[in-house]
């Protein structure tokens, strides 16, 4: 028997819309980041050892967006690979690396854990 839990991840979903909204970002492109940001959530949730993972969203001059996700484990994720296609799981971060320009993986410096990051660019979605 497993127990789920899973934290609520609308707050961190709010603020990343309400920064995109605000900063006039296209509804796709928003939609783009709401999906990377819960697979990056779930991630820090299921495999990374957060009850309530830490969410960072930063819009740069309103041209790009990054956000961090903080997790409590010291391992870096890497994206699986499966011969089969009827996988329940283990497409995340393909998902992740395709739906953004830039994704990566920091380990925190102070304390354990680690920070999985994705960049997008407004300008290149328009291009």
């Amino acid at each position: 028997m497993c127990a789920l839990n899973p934290p609520d991840w609308s707050a961190a979903r709010e603020a990343l819309r309400s920064a995109t909204s605000a900063a006039g970002w296209p509804d796709d492109l928003i939609s783009d980041a709401e999906l990377a940001l819960h697979e990056l959530f779930v991630n820090a949730w299921r495999h990374g050892g957060s009850p309530a993972p830490t969410v960072v969203v930063v819009l740069l001059a309103d041209r790009t967006l990054r956000v961090s996700v903080v997790d409590d484990s010291p391992d870096l994720p890497e994206p699986r690979v499966s011969a089969d296609p009827y996988e329940l799981s283990g497409r995340g971060l393909h998902l992740v690396r395709s739906l953004t320009h830039r994704f990566g993986t920091d380990p925190r410096r102070h304390g354990k854990g680690k920070l999985v990051w994705f960049e997008l660019d407004r300008a290149a979605w328009a291009s």
